[in-house]
């Protein structure tokens, strides 16, 4: 390595020195408070890369010169001050208003704080805040170990902006929060409604928080979203509340317009041509963007030239275009049940980039060479062009399958029967084959649900799925092993889901063991295996609903990252999302490194990408949410037209204020509320996932049938609320199709009252 000359050590200690005069002066003017390297980034307004990295230095040696302390968790504080070692940083997990939870930055999930809902000051759910921790009492929620604090600051918000209903008085209004986890209406003054009705959706903007004797912050009106219920403002609702948006900006529409269509010559040069090769796509009915394509050739050697042909977003979207920062900043498409709204404009996602039969299109390809035994004995990576000759629906593709006849019968035969191989040597080699049902909903013109229909995966479904995988994996692979044996590797969007959380899995095995079934835990190797053993062994059986539904909730959530680390679901060392650029910007990312590698480029910037990956995890969490919400919503309206009709259902989840109910034939979920059960007085045994009565020793279990009658429905909260019929009617009867992840949905609310400055009113929830 070249040492450095007198002259850069010089400027390097200036550089140094300066900065450590600066972090000194500001830790001098903040001697209470403890800060976290990133907070210190963003206080000191430290921009260039140099000044980010010689901060951990200087930090460090003013630790070691003792002008600094540093706590466990690795905040910063002036070494004068007192309490330090007490205050933690952490998010806030806002369950109800008689409590929240507060989890430390880089802490374990067992090490969250208890906090008591008249300690938590102005925090709201998912702020980030200072919590001055307790010495452990065994209170907490329920007798939990969990530690007890109080929040003394407000690190930072998570959002300011809420949907709601607006209710309006004489002289003022309130803003009554949708969210489950919004315990406070929000005080609007008259001159700031900006046009509202009276029972409207709005987006509120939060203009002044309160002080911590007070309950409501101030806001402002700043889009009327509707009348409350329509079906068009609730889903704008749903997006809102989740700050995804759902239109586009006119410059970017007006952008996507003035692309033009032609392919010129020059740029088919460049690419393999596949136009001559049998291509064709597999998608949902109703699908308008067909970002995917599969093509096939016979070999004379007798393997198969299989391609996966994806749209090539790339070419038409430039990094920092206008386009791309768009597509950047929603990361995502957000899937409601009445509509999708895409991360792309439609002139793309529906168009220049969408794979329609029969006409020539751009794309990124995988092209393997795959023989009977389903191995791959060749790949190539590129760009194509390409020329779909059919349409399928997964409908008509699986009655190609089922009936053999028609369109591709041997084509489509055989990409089946490799599927089913490549399936089964995943599932060999570890990969989860627990699968969960889905809901649709036949929708009228209007949007009003006319029915609820679960969604049945067949082989047409599972053929594309495993050609996919398969895409996306040897991408990652590939990208992964261009530097192998070279120390390091290059920078790329891997898609990586860690192993199940400890404490889950044993508590899962203890449960088993409780209907004989044992779970092994010693190698964590073979932990898939063992799942899948669980899975094999409770099919049919009674105790199958509820030890599935505890085993995906030992799961963790697969995220984007540029670390190589495995995906336990799929037991796959390396993966990569490669296969929908219209609809996720990872994949537009993964598609521009492979290409820039193809060509002979050095690593990527890492910095630019774990930044892109964790603000594409978060995008993808919102979407879901929003997802869930919708489908919640719809659930509900459809649930309007049973009030006080008797239905099956499956206990699906167990909280301190009832039991989660998911109805058979319907699939929705009410909830059974313990403060109902006038028999005897329920107590809740989390451990054990099951309610108690204290006389007559009555249980309910997680996975138990009962019977259930629709008690009353809230559009507005989106709950349904059921009543138990008789509870000896209880059964460890299982429907083997249910699994669901229990949620808190309860709509408890405390009657706050205001001061004087604020008029009060009487809390409707």
């Amino acid at each position: 390595m070249r040492k450095k000359s007198t002259t850069e050590q010089s400027d390097t200690r200036g550089e140094d020195n300066s900065l450590q005069s600066k972090v000194t002066k500001f830790f001098n003017n903040s001697r209470k408070n403890p800060f976290s390297y990133k907070e210190l980034i963003k206080k000191l307004r430290l921009v260039r890369d140099k000044e980010k990295k010689a901060l951990k230095d200087v930090l460090e040696d003013l630790v070691r010169a003792g002008s600094l302390s540093k706590d466990k968790t690795g905040l910063y504080m002036h070494a004068g001050s007192s309490g330090g070692e007490n205050l933690i940083t952490g998010r806030v997990d806002f369950v109800n208003p008689r409590f929240a939870y507060v989890i430390p930055e880089g802490e374990k999930a067992d090490n969250d704080i208890w906090i008591s809902g008249n300690k938590m000051g102005t925090a709201l759910d998912g702020d980030i805040v200072r919590v001055a921790v307790y010495k452990r009492s065994g209170g907490g929620n329920k007798g939990t170990k969990s530690a007890e604090g109080e929040i003394v600051e407000i690190v930072e918000r998570k959002r300011t902006s809420f949907v709601g209903k607006i209710e309006i008085s004489a002289r003022h209004a309130f803003v009554v929060p949708d969210g489950r986890k919004m315990h406070v209406d929000i005080f609007v003054p008259k001159e700031n409604i900006n046009g509202a009705k009276s029972g409207e959706k709005v987006l509120v903007e939060i203009t002044a928080w309160p002080s911590r004797d007070e309950k409501s912050p101030t806001g402002k009106v700043t889009e009327v979203l509707g009348i409350a219920g329509e079906n068009e403002t609730e889903m704008h609702a749903i997006l809102a509340e989740f700050g995804l948006p759902y239109e586009f900006p006119q410059q970017v529409l007006k952008a996507a317009t003035d692309i033009k269509e032609d392919i010129t010559d020059a740029e088919i040069k460049k690419r393999r041509d596949m136009r001559g090769t049998t291509t064709f796509t597999i998608d949902p009915e109703d699908a308008k963007d067909f970002d995917d394509a599969i093509s096939f050739k016979y070999l004379d050697n007798g393997n198969w030239e299989i391609g996966v042909h994806i749209a090539d977003v790339s070419h038409y979207m430039q990094p920092g275009d206008i386009l791309d920062k768009e597509a950047y900043r929603r990361a995502t498409s957000v899937y409601l049940v009445d509509r999708c709204v895409p991360m792309l404009p439609e002139r793309l996602s529906n168009e220049l980039c969408s794979l329609r039969p029969n006409e020539d299109k751009l794309t990124f390809s995988a092209i393997f060479e795959i023989d009977a035994d389903a191995k791959i004995k060749d790949e190539w990576f590129g760009r194509t062009i390409i020329h779909s000759t059919r349409r399928f629906s997964y409908e008509q593709a699986q009655e190609v399958l089922e009936t053999q006849q028609g369109d591709l019968v041997k084509e489509l035969t055989i990409l089946n029967t490799l599927a089913k191989k490549m399936r089964a040597q995943r599932f060999k080699e570890g990969a989860i084959s627990f699968e969960t049902i889905e809901v649709k909903f036949k929708l009228d013109e209007k949007g009003k649900p006319l029915a609820v229909v679960p969604k049945i995966r067949k082989d047409a479904h599972k053929l594309i799925e495993e050609f996919m995988l398969l895409a996306n994996k040897r991408v990652a692979e590939f990208v992964f092993n261009l530097r192998k044996g070279k120390g390091t590797s290059n920078t790329m969007v891997y898609r990586t889901h860690d192993a199940p959380n400890p404490e889950k899995l044993a508590s899962l095995a203890t449960f088993a063991k409780r209907f004989g079934h044992k779970v092994e835990l010693d190698d964590e190797g073979a932990i898939a295996k063992n799942l899948n053993k669980l899975s094999d062994e409770v099919e049919g059986k009674p105790e199958q609903n509820v030890l599935q539904s505890l085993a995906i909730r030992t799961m963790s959530k697969a995220i984007y990252s540029i670390e190589p680390d495995m995906h336990f679901g799929l037991a796959f060392k390396h993966y990569s999302h490669f296969t929908s650029p219209i609809r996720r910007y990872p994949d537009v990312m993964a598609h521009r490194l492979l290409q820039h590698y193809l060509d002979g480029g050095k690593s990527a910037d890492k910095e630019y990408y774990i930044e892109a990956c964790e603000h594409s995890s978060i995008q993808e969490k919102l979407a879901a949410e929003a997802e869930r919400s919708s489908i919640k919503f719809k659930q509900v309206e459809f649930m309007q037209t049973s009030i006080g009709k008797e239905f099956a259902g499956i206990v699906s989840g167990v909280t301190e204020f009832g039991m989660f109910v998911e109805i058979v034939e319907t699939k929705c979920e009410g909830m059974v509320r313990l403060a109902d059960l006038e028999d005897d007085y329920y107590e809740v045994d989390m451990d054990n996932y099951r309610i108690i009565g204290k006389r007559n020793k009555r249980m309910i279990t997680l996975g138990d049938t009962v019977q259930v009658i629709v008690k009353s429905t809230n559009l507005e909260r989106r709950t349904i609320d059921l009543e138990l019929v008789n509870n000896k009617d209880v059964s460890r009867e299982v429907n083997k199709d249910v699994h669901r992840d229990a949620l808190d949905f309860s709509d408890a609310r405390n009657n706050d009252t205001r001061k004087p400055s604020k008029p009060s009113r009487p809390s409707k929830r």
